[in-house]
């Protein structure tokens, strides 16, 4: 490929423009010859060089030398109208002080007219010349694109003029009857409806779908990618206009389409004033915070500006991780302190929040993988239990004003150890609630979140990478799933909420089947199922085959805020729950630890 510096480039085109600037005039006096009365060579010249000059001055105040041609647009073009357009009339205006003459106006209507025409058309030459014979030489696979509005012509525009996305726009569906036939850039045209994706597909071999409209719901989403499914291709989605226009992402930045996506879920309106209210200006701490929920937690709090957030972890690596992320995004105005503490170490709690005294705390600290707190139920019960309760009565101590633990749907009716361990955490919370004047104690329920480590999602992807086979336990088992995001940003919204005592439940929709989520991951990564293969492991230790995210009688209609419930759990005494925990300490089995929650 053809490549210059960018000294070169400008070196190349003041040769280029100087050249067509000082000749232009002696073209238009040989043109206009007959009509001339008193012009020597030697006035001639003096009108080049005033040109030549002005020409270089303006085309400088217009960045004409330092643009990127092989993507001029009629912006570019306006430029150069105006830059010749000034270089012309500051020489109409300099050259008669000098002959003493009113200026010859047709001489320089041609000359500008030369000037339009010349350096207009040297500029676009180099974008034909890249486009037909360099661009040319880069494979790229053809594309619909769906959706014929502003997003699909600005992205049709960006594959066209930035040939490394290797993408070539083949044609155009819209649902819009009055789009179709119409060519929206450079001849690609609306050739059909959403519905018309796979005949169109086959048609034209397309390899790649890309959605381009930004304000399409998750719905309709799923029922596109549902579309598509079969067919073999990637689905992938241009970023939201206003971020495009705001200049916070490029349209050529697309992303796939990923299972997140396709939970037919609106997105969170939050209520900012009144999380602003508890967060902006205050000291925040996060437990868990190198943690999938508890980093998500600590990037969604530094949005509302606090004077600074702890981001408590027992694993260096992970906190050192989200540490550089917030500090390289927030470092100029939040205080961002990383703490390596483990929450069983009691004393190590207590000092910590007696010495930063936060507002708020996000207990996201905890050992949540099922089947492997079956084999560890000692590890659950001083991670899960003790571990809540010392950083709970740390806290209260310390006077914090709320104090949210993170739990999960497995919390109910739990057959397994993780899910007990997590219940009596929350009868640690409840308890403390009743004896605190102080500090408002609240628990959030969620179900499972896609993306998260130990999460099905990641496994599920690594499988498909090295050619399957994908296991799933079972056939009918469902799960409840919401994406991380989300997620934390309903914790901030319940914590704002919170009055103490509560055990709030996130809407997590309809549950999801396991196999479907699989099968939708295969046809995402552009596979067919049969090629990759599902193959059923069997229930694993501990796991159920349906979820829940409240007992029959904890379930209080009407919503707190907008997917967020309040649920009617029973609050557990102080003694009680000491006596549950002096209990297990001094002897343990699993059915022992379960017993203790159903009670």
């Amino acid at each position: 490929m053809l490549s210059i510096t960018a000294k070169q480039r400008l070196v190349t085109l003041l040769i280029i423009d100087s050249i067509i600037v000082s000749l232009s005039v002696f073209v238009g006096f040989y043109v206009l010859q007959p009509f001339f009365e008193g012009y020597t060579i030697k006035l001639l010249l003096l009108s080049s060089l005033i040109l030549l000059i002005s020409h270089h001055v303006s085309a400088h105040l217009f960045n004409l030398y330092h643009r990127a041609w092989e993507y001029a647009s009629v912006n570019e073009l306006l430029m150069i109208v105006k830059a010749v357009s000034l270089s012309i009339a500051v020489t109409a205006a300099i050259v008669p002080l000098f002959t003493h003459k009113p200026p010859f106006l047709r001489l320089y209507f041609i000359t500008w007219m030369m000037h339009l025409i010349l350096i207009g058309g040297s500029r676009i030459f180099w974008r034909i010349y890249r486009r037909a014979f360099i661009d040319s030489t880069i494979k790229k696979k053809p594309t619909l694109i769906v959706g014929a509005g502003r997003g699909g012509s600005m992205l049709i525009r960006q594959m066209l003029s930035t040939p490394y996305m290797g993408m070539e726009p083949v044609t155009v569906v819209d649902d819009d009857k009055n789009k179709q036939n119409l060519s929206i850039y450079a001849g690609v045209k609306v050739q059909g409806y959403v519905k018309d994706i796979p005949e169109l597909v086959k048609k034209y071999k397309i390899k790649k779908i890309i959605i381009a409209i930004p304000t399409l719901t998750q719905k309709r989403l799923k029922e596109i990618s549902e579309l598509c499914e079969g067919l073999g291709i990637e689905v992938y989605r241009m970023p939201n206009i206003e971020n495009v226009m705001s200049g916070q992402l490029k349209v050529s930045e697309i992303k796939k389409v990923e299972v997140e996506d396709l939970l037919g879920r609106d997105p969170v309106h939050l209520d900012m004033a009144m999380i602003s209210k508890e967060l902006t200006h205050q000291t925040i701490l996060v437990t868990g915070a190198g943690g999938s929920i508890g980093s998500e937690i600590c990037r969604q709090v530094c949005k509302f500006s606090p004077e600074r957030i702890i981001l408590l972890g027992h694993g260096e690596n992970s906190i050192y991780t989200i540490h550089q992320e917030l500090f390289n995004t927030y470092g100029e105005t939040i205080d961002i302190v990383p703490i390596i503490a483990d929450i069983q170490d009691r004393s190590r709690m207590f000092q910590i929040m007696a010495d930063y005294k936060p507002y708020m705390v996000y207990h996201a600290a905890a050992h949540k993988h099922v089947p492997l707190m079956e084999y560890n139920p000692k590890e659950a019960i001083k991670n899960n239990i003790l571990g809540t309760k010392n950083t709970a009565e740390a806290a209260g101590a310390a006077g914090v004003n709320k104090f949210v633990m993170v739990s999960t749907d497995k919390a109910v009716n739990p057959p397994n150890v993780m899910g007990a361990t997590k219940r009596i955490a929350e009868m640690v919370v409840q308890s403390l609630n009743s004896e605190s004047n102080v500090t408002d104690f609240v628990a959030v329920r969620f179900g499972n979140v896609l993306g998260s480590r130990g999460s099905v999602i990641p496994l599920f992807k690594r499988q498909i990478e090295v050619g399957g086979p994908v296991t799933v336990t079972h056939p009918d088992m469902t799960r409840y799933f919401m994406t991380i995001p989300e997620a934390s940003r309903l914790v901030l919204q319940a914590g704002a909420l919170a009055e103490g005592g509560e055990v709030f439940v996130l809407d997590m929709g309809e549950p999801v089947k396991i196999v479907d989520l699989a099968t939708n991951l295969i046809q995402l990564s552009g596979y067919k199922v049969e090629d990759i293969g599902i193959e059923f492991s069997g229930i694993r230790p501990g796991e159920k085959l349906f979820e829940e995210l409240l007992n029959e009688d904890e379930i209080h209609p009407e919503q707190a805020y907008e997917k967020i419930y309040r649920g009617k759990v029973a609050a557990v005494s102080r003694e009680q729950v000491d006596s549950i925990i002096n209990d297990l300490l001094t002897g343990y089995t699993k059915e022992k630890i379960i017993n203790y929650t159903n009670r």
